[in-house]
């Protein structure tokens, strides 16, 4: 999961991105609403989170732009105002949740992630594809009840892929999430993460999940679908032949 942190208090930043990160998010902070909009149409961010007090205009005016902008990332907001009218406002003009500081950390974390499963359709704490589970929570990864053991790129990269289950995802938007433009790695260590993905994947029961589209990237399917590709392959070549 990635997240934009619109935070002008350094120390506040500092702490909420720590929190985030020990949550296994990829973090962006920055301090101004003008360089929140301009990263947010950049770049394909699973949430932001936004003070209302910043140096160069209001939070509400951030959310506001977005969606103009069509934007429709999920939008927390976090205030120290706590006058009901101040959440009214923020609902308003586009934001999705509303925290009053000091909040607690845990409930911040918990927030976050109910937030991006319900603006991806997902009302439960689990991604289920098949055989596959993923609980969001606890960032356990099960294949037919049996628990697999990843490690935190490779969760990163299955977490992904089940969100987003049908749309390919290219190998520079893997990286992006990975890393966030920090200290990015050639664009082929994303076909080793997959390859030892779906190995494991595979040895717990769960075969041909991850698809490659060839010179676009990689797409989570159904098993079903996948099947019937696989079906339909296995006839055209037989027709060939």
């Amino acid at each position: 999961m990635r997240a934009l942190l619109v935070e002008d208090d350094l120390t506040a930043s500092r702490g909420i991105v720590a929190l985030l990160k020990a949550a296994a998010m990829v973090v962006d902070a920055v301090d101004t609403g003008e360089e929140a909009l301009e990263l947010a149409r950049l770049y394909d961010y699973d949430v932001v989170v936004l003070d209302l007090v910043l140096p160069d205009m209001d939070g509400y005016e951030v959310v506001r732009r977005l969606r103009a902008a069509r934007v429709e990332t999920p939008v927390l907001v976090l205030s120290g105002q706590t006058r009901p009218q101040a959440k009214v406002k923020a609902f308003s003009v586009g934001a999705d949740d509303f925290i009053t500081k000091p909040f607690d950390r845990e409930e911040l974390v918990a927030r976050i992630q109910a937030v991006v499963r319900r603006t991806k359709g997902f009302s439960q704490p689990s991604l289920t594809a098949g055989p596959l589970m993923l609980n969001l929570n606890s960032r356990e990864v099960t294949v037919n009840g049996r628990q697999i053991h990843l490690t935190g790129k490779e969760y990163a990269i299955l977490e992904l892929l089940t969100l987003r289950k049908g749309v390919v995802m290219t190998k520079e938007g893997f990286l992006n999430h990975l890393y966030g433009g920090m200290d990015e790695p050639e664009v082929k260590i994303i076909d080793v993460f997959i390859c030892k993905l779906r190995k494991k994947l595979a040895q717990a029961g769960a075969d041909n999940l991850i698809g490659t589209v060839w010179g676009r990237g990689y797409v989570l399917r159904e098993p079903s679908a996948a099947a019937n590709r696989h079906g339909a392959a296995d006839t055209l070549a037989a027709e060939a032949a």
